[in-house]
């Protein structure tokens, strides 16, 4: 595809506009590249649509799950969770891989799963991909960033029939400022590592919550919707929340694009192949430093899992 300042063009640019506030539901097509990984039947992480057979996710929603591809399927097109329509594509997966060097380094270090579909997508108004940035890409100072996700509303309450979408506007926090405000709150140090990003919006008390894990927060760069980030962990979501913390997407393009290259196509026979789990010649991209644990009794963690104990 064409590129424009890093960007390409046929990804990143839904036909849905309209003015949106925090917090609240979601027009039809407005964010055509999130989708729902279904665990048997049921809404399990957000994903993210990049091209007609990939999404990208995190790697901790398959911790302790089924490696059974039968298991999984993944629903784009919707923004009302289990009202299907007309949009709705619901696809069964050909292979999940997670990152070779996830938690190896630290908690929830190298959070990232590619999803591969058995079959492609049909674009349209309702399912295009999200762009992908360079791995050099950098936002000005005052993007507009938005996350998006079907999870908890708060550390108590549910998300309700109809299910619609949620977003929110978000603003980065560099990883610094970051950094301290988790010690402040657990004691603990470098918590926030390079690949990850830290978002929040202090005027709404906006964060990620579970059920959330692996959605997307997407940055307006050049005219076009950019994948900058993927729900990975954070503190309670209970007010005041605080800062939510995401997987770092330029710090893994290359592997994203490696993992590309050197998977073939499923090939269209009844049954999805058998899963490909971490194969071994794909490296990490990026380096990693050193290693910190959480102990569980500080940290309520918000998505799917609590880190094992040290």
């Amino acid at each position: 595809p064409n590129r424009v300042g890093g960007v390409s063009t046929v990804c990143g640019k839904p036909k849905a506009v309209g003015k949106i506030y925090g917090g609240q539901d979601t027009e039809a097509g407005r964010w055509p590249w999130q989708a729902s990984l279904l665990y048997r039947g049921l809404h399990l992480c957000g994903a993210v649509l990049i091209d007609s057979y990939w999404l990208v996710s995190t790697a901790h929603c398959f911790h302790n799950k089924s490696q059974a591809l039968e298991d999984y399927e993944v629903l784009l097109g919707n923004t009302q969770l289990y009202k299907q329509t007309q949009h709705t594509q619901k696809i069964p997966l050909s292979r999940i891989i997670t990152h070779p060097d996830f938690e190896k380094f630290h908690p929830f270090g190298s959070d990232i799963a590619m999803l591969q579909l058995h079959l492609p997508v049909n674009f349209s108004h309702y399912v295009i991909p999200a762009c992908l940035p360079l791995p050099d890409m950098q936002l000005p100072p005052h993007a507009s960033c938005w996350i998006t996700g079907w999870g908890m509303l708060t550390e108590d309450s549910k998300l309700l029939p109809p299910f619609s979408l949620q977003e929110a506007e978000v603003g980065l926090i560099g990883n610094k400022l970051c950094s301290l405000l988790y010690k402040h709150k657990t004691g603990k140090d470098r918590l926030v590592q390079e690949e990850m990003l830290c978002v929040g919006n202090f005027s709404t008390g906006t964060s990620i919550c579970s059920g959330d894990s692996g959605g997307p927060l997407v940055c307006y760069h050049h005219g076009a919707w950019v994948l900058i980030g993927l729900a990975s962990w954070g503190l309670t979501c209970r007010h005041p929340t605080n800062p939510s913390i995401f997987t770092k997407v330029t710090h893994f393009i290359d592997w994203i694009s490696t993992v590309k290259r050197l998977t073939a196509v499923p090939s269209p026979l009844p049954a999805p192949p058998p899963t490909d789990f971490v194969p071994q010649l794909l490296r990490a991209t990026g380096s990693s430093k050193s290693c910190s644990v959480l102990g569980p009794a500080q940290t309520c963690l918000l998505l799917s899992f609590m880190l094992p104990a040290p």
